[in-house]
């Protein structure tokens, strides 16, 4: 990803966190448990906060278990690339658990 895109994903994560930082952190959370790309060192727990503020982004009250998982799949596949992230099925968990987390918060408005 070229820098610009980098600084414009810090700065919507740097709003994310400032408005809806507990849910933010608990959607990381969930990732980090998972730990789908194999990076849990147990002391960098803030290392999936990038993917849980893309995949928020683009949640909202409507969206489907199958629909999160698309969306959770294709945010990994865009900060890891398609051969790490493996297939989407692999998500399915992981994607039940984020629209888990984004319900009992409300589905805020991101």
């Amino acid at each position: 990803m070229a820098p610009e895109g980098m600084r414009q994903l810090a700065e919507e994560r740097r709003r994310l966190a400032e408005s809806h930082g507990l849910l933010l952190e608990a959607v990381s959370a969930v990732l980090f448990r998972h730990d789908p790309i194999g990076i849990n060192f147990e002391d960098n727990t803030d290392e999936y906060e990038a993917e849980a503020a893309t995949i928020l982004k683009r949640m909202g009250p409507a969206t489907s278990p199958t629909e999160a998982r698309r969306i959770v799949h294709e945010e990994f596949i865009r900060w890891f690339e398609p051969e790490i992230a493996g297939p989407e099925e692999r998500y399915t968990d992981i994607a039940s658990e984020v629209l888990a987390t984004y319900h009992q918060w409300g589905c805020p408005d991101l």
